[in-house]
């Protein structure tokens, strides 16, 4: 993940867990993001329309409940956690094009995004978008 910004105000994992998981999750939705339209960029000359298509896509309530469930199964307890806490906080807003299901859970995995961000975990968050990425998916 070369291309995204260094975290240089590193915070603890204990700072990050005392946070509100929604704020995680604001956090998590942005470095998705950013992760989706570069890892896009970097396979293809496409034109903004079409990458445009492609990001949206991939950064939508729908797409980031299935990148959970292809997670799921290796977070570890910190990040289980995370992502309950998220996944059940009182959300003021909902997706217009999702179930109350995937926009919840999608919430949970942008929070579990933001807490490897904002902790410097690297490495564990490209293993993670790695997990997530559709190698049918093409540009």
């Amino acid at each position: 993940m070369d291309f995204l910004p260094r975290n240089k105000d590193l915070i603890t994992t204990k700072q990050a867990r005392e946070l509100n998981p929604l704020v995680l999750a604001y956090v998590g939705d942005g470095v998705h993001t950013l992760y989706v339209r570069m890892s896009a960029l970097a396979s293809t000359t496409g034109k903004a329309d079409k990458l445009h298509k492609y990001v949206t896509a991939r950064v939508n309530a729908g797409a980031q409940a299935e990148c959970m469930r292809r997670i799921e199964s290796v977070l570890n307890e910190d990040e289980e956690d995370i992502f309950r806490r998220a996944r059940n906080s009182h959300q003021h807003s909902m997706a217009k094009n999702a179930s109350v299901s995937d926009y919840k859970s999608a919430s949970g995995f942008e929070a579990v995004i933001g807490y490897l961000y904002l902790t410097g975990q690297e490495e564990r968050l490209q293993y993670l978008m790695s997990l997530c990425e559709d190698e049918s998916a093409n540009v």
